[in-house]
C-alpha cells in the first residue's frame, strides 16, 4: 500500500505560517544535502495532494517558473530552479475541494468526494507514494483523520510566536516514532516521524 508523506516547513514553536499565512520567517537557501533530501523525497512519490487554497498559488507558481525560465541556461541556480519547477508541473496533482469542480493547470484533477474515502482509495492503488506540502487547513484535516503515514518536519531555526498551526484539529493524543533527525548546514533540521498505530 502506498504511503501519504508530509513535507512541511515549521518553526521551532510549531507554526507553519505567520498570522496571515506569511512565510518571511522561512529559511529559503537550502544547502546541497538538504536539496538532495527534498528532491529524493519528492521523487519517491508520483502524486501531489493539495487543498484548494494552496493550489491557487502552488500550481501557477511552478507553471510560471517553467514558462519564464530556459532549460540549460548555464546558470546553476536557475537550472536547478527550472528542473525543480518542471518536475512539480509534470507530476500528477489532485486538489481536494468542496466548492470547485475544476482548476486550470497541467496534470491537475479535482476531488470533491469524502476526504477519508478518497485518500484510502488512492493509497490502495498501484504506484509510488503520495506527498502533501501544505496548506495548514488541508494538512490539519489529514492529521485529524489519521491519514499521514510519514511526517517530515523541516524545522526552521526561528520562533514566530503566533500564526497558522496544523495540529489544532487533533482530537486525541497521537504517539509518533522518530525515524530520523538530521541537521543541515543552512540551519534547518529535518525530523522524520511515523505514526504509532
Amino acid at each position: 500500500m502506498r504511503k501519504l508523506k508530509l513535507l512541511v516547513q515549521i518553526s521551532v514553536d510549531g507554526y507553519v505560517g505567520g498570522p496571515d499565512g506569511d512565510l518571511d520567517w522561512r529559511t529559503w537557501t537550502y544547502d546541497d544535502k538538504l536539496k538532495a533530501f527534498a528532491n529524493n523525497l519528492r521523487d519517491s512519490c508520483d502524486i501531489i495532494l493539495l487543498g484548494r487554497k494552496m493550489a491557487e498559488g502552488f500550481i501557477p507558481h511552478f507553471e510560471d517558473t517553467v514558462n519564464n525560465l530556459q532549460a540549460q541556461s548555464g546558470d546553476k541556480a536557475l537550472d536547478e530552479k527550472f528542473a525543480y519547477a518542471n518536475r512539480m508541473v509534470s507530476m500528477s496533482k489532485i486538489v481536494f475541494s468542496k466548492t470547485v469542480k475544476a482548476i486550470d493547470g497541467k496534470n491537475v484533477s479535482v476531488e470533491n468526494g469524502d476526504l477519508v474515502t478518497a485518500i484510502k482509495n488512492l493509497k490502495s492503488k498501484e504506484g509510488k507514494d503520495m506527498i502533501v506540502y501544505g496548506g495548514a487547513g488541508f494538512v490539519s484535516s489529514l492529521i485529524k483523520e489519521g491519514l499521514i503515514d510519514e511526517f517530515n518536519f523541516f524545522v526552521n531555526p526561528v520562533l514566530i510566536n503566533k500564526g497558522l498551526r496544523i495540529f489544532d484539529l487533533l482530537e486525541h493524543r497521537q504517539k509518533l516514532s522518530l525515524v530520523n533527525a538530521v541537521p543541515y548546514e543552512c540551519g534547518i533540521a529535518v525530523l522524520t516521524f511515523s505514526p504509532c498505530w
